[in-house]
């Protein structure tokens, strides 16, 4: 059986940790920012982490 392939845009976008869960950046963060709160851009700056709903398509993905 030939290997899966990894989606491309997937792997640009999320990186697997050590224990399984998938991190992900912060939407809404990339132009006016003027509108936005102090407070909101920094909340912005941290890493996310992947809902357990949504594991499922994303590990399709992200086979390796």
């Amino acid at each position: 059986m030939p290997k899966m392939k990894t989606n491309r845009a997937a792997a640009k976008r999320f990186k697997k940790t050590r224990s399984g869960k998938v991190k992900r950046a912060s939407s809404f963060r990339r132009h006016i920012l003027t509108s936005k709160t102090t407070k909101r851009k920094r909340q912005l700056r941290k890493i996310k982490y992947i809902a357990d709903v949504d594991m499922a398509a994303i590990r399709a993905l992200l086979p390796y």
